[in-house]
């Protein structure tokens, strides 16, 4: 049975062209795009999405970061979506990202890692639902 993930092509990302590239990435590793659409998000909005690390002290930077331009929110589906997407994203830092990841092609920095991708079910339902309404995940 497929299962659905969620993914975010961060600002850094767009920023710097490599948006389609990604796409192209997520397609060829077996992955259906059940949604996509291109966004801009308030700090507000990027605290609410990332609220698990309020505590944490690059909690700051990061909804900074992710506020500070156009990002491309997506639902993903295929079998074991969650675990394959990781391992296609790669290590957070893209110094330790195994070659022909996502985040060793494009990513700059442990901050600027291009992309985001849900670590677990829950995660991945609660992600869907900040950026998706049902009627967008048909």
């Amino acid at each position: 049975m497929s299962q659905r993930t969620f993914s975010i092509i961060k600002p850094d990302a767009v920023r710097k062209g490599h948006a389609g590239a990604i796409l192209a990435e997520i397609e060829k590793a077996g992955f259906r795009i059940v949604s996509i659409k291109k966004a801009s998000i308030s700090k507000a909005q990027a605290e609410g999405f990332y609220h698990v690390h309020a505590a944490r002290p690059f909690f700051g930077e990061l909804t900074d970061f992710m506020s500070s331009g156009p990002i491309f929110p997506m639902v993903l589906e295929k079998q074991n979506a969650i675990a394959d997407l990781r391992k296609l994203m790669g290590a957070t830092n893209p110094a330790q990202a195994e070659e022909g990841t996502i985040r060793k092609k494009f990513a700059a920095s442990i901050g600027e890692n291009a992309i985001h991708g849900s670590d677990a079910e829950e995660t991945a339902e609660f992600e869907i639902g900040y950026f998706f309404a049902g009627y967008e995940l048909k």
